[in-house]
This record gives structure tokens, sequence and C-alpha cells, in this order.
């Protein structure tokens, strides 16, 4: 085999495995990598049909690549909806997900009905991408009890509208959150949306409130 037609075989494969990804990133930039491999096996043979569909899927995917990561930490694009505990909606996206949060934090629990629970979900315009749901410890501080990102957000960090953004924490009365440190990746997801090591735990002070919260 030449090495024309690993170039070929490579492109293919992409496009390929880029299809089977949840994560939208993921699959944006797979899908751009096997177009741009695709143009030029193709461009080199001269099959210019291929070409220009494959220069047009690179191209939309280079748009769209572009748009997401400029997109991240955009708190127009992302919207912090705080919810009752018990909200109808909520209890349908927990028992949606809660066997994928639970590969995430294993043995977590959730009770709709269970007192001093704030409950935060992020929309990205109409799209739930992820849910945060926190403890009143007393004392003004928080407990993270849930904080869980949609399969195809994975790459992102949609809890930082919670702990950044709006003031909903505060809102809640909470002057500082602790998160969990059983989680997988607590020790490279806590350190990007501003918490710290303190004591054995992730902790972050609370942003004063600068807006209301949106209440469902």
């Amino acid at each position: 085999m030449g090495w024309l037609e690993v170039i070929g075989w490579m492109g293919s494969a992409l496009i390929v495995i880029s299809l089977a990804q949840a994560r939208v990133l993921r699959f944006r930039v797979l899908n751009l990598l096997g177009a741009l491999l695709a143009t030029g096996y193709n461009g080199w043979l001269s099959i210019w049909p291929f070409v220009a569909m494959n220069a047009v899927i690179a191209a939309i995917d280079a748009y769209w690549l572009v748009r997401l990561l400029r997109e991240r930490h955009d708190a127009d694009t992302y919207q912090v909806v705080e919810l009752a505990a018990n909200d109808r909606y909520l209890r349908y996206v927990m028992r949606l997900h809660l066997t994928d949060i639970r590969t995430f934090q294993p043995g977590v629990t959730w009770d709709p009905q269970a007192p001093g629970r704030s409950a935060f979900l992020v929309l990205r315009r109409d799209q739930t991408v992820g849910v945060v749901i926190v403890r009143d410890a007393g004392s003004g501080i928080g407990q993270v009890e849930i904080d869980y990102v949609t399969p195809q957000f994975r790459d992102f960090t949609p809890g930082e509208f919670v702990y950044r953004h709006g003031g909903v924490l505060a809102g809640c009365g909470f002057h500082r959150v602790v998160a969990p440190t059983d989680m997988p990746s607590a020790a490279t997801y806590y350190p990007r949306v501003g918490f710290r090591r303190e004591d054995g735990r992730w902790v972050r002070e609370v942003a004063p409130a600068t807006q209301p919260s949106t209440r469902g």
C-alpha cells in the first residue's frame, strides 16, 4: 500500500470515527481532519466532485469549531435557570441521566423531596447541557452534590456559569461552595471553574450577585 492510499484510508477512517462521537467538539475536530485528508487525496487523483464535497464539509466543520470555541465562555449563549428541587422538568432530566451521572460520581443519590437543595440547569439557548445541585450546609456554605454535563458538551465546562456568572449562588445566600473530591476528573475540572484545594477539599468563594437568577 502506497502513502497516497494510506492518506485516503486515514481520511475515510476519521470521518467514520467522527460519526460515532457523542461529543460535539470531538465530532467536529475528527470530521474536519478526515475531510481535509479526503480533499487532498481526491485532489491528487483529480476526482473533483469529491474534492468539492469534502472541501465544503471541511469549511462547515471549521465554521462550527470556531463558533463553538468562541461561545464556550459566552454568558449570552449559556444561561442558568434556577429550579425547585422537585420541579417536574428537573426530575425528568435527572431520571434520564442518573445512570450516566453515577459513572462520574459513583454512589450519588438524588431525592427531589430532600430539603435545602438549590438546583440549576445550564442551557445553551434552548438545549439543556448541564445540571448543578447544591445542598445548604449552613453558615453560607453550599455543598455541591451533583455537577453534570451531558455527553454532547462534555468537552466544555457549562458548570462555570453557575459558579462564575450571574451571582445565582449568592442569590441563594451562599458565600462559599465546596465540591466533592471523589469525581475522577476533579483535579482537572474544578481548577478550570475557579476552585482551589483547601484542607483536602475543593472550595470556591462565591461572587456577589450581579443580576437575579431565572427561576423556573
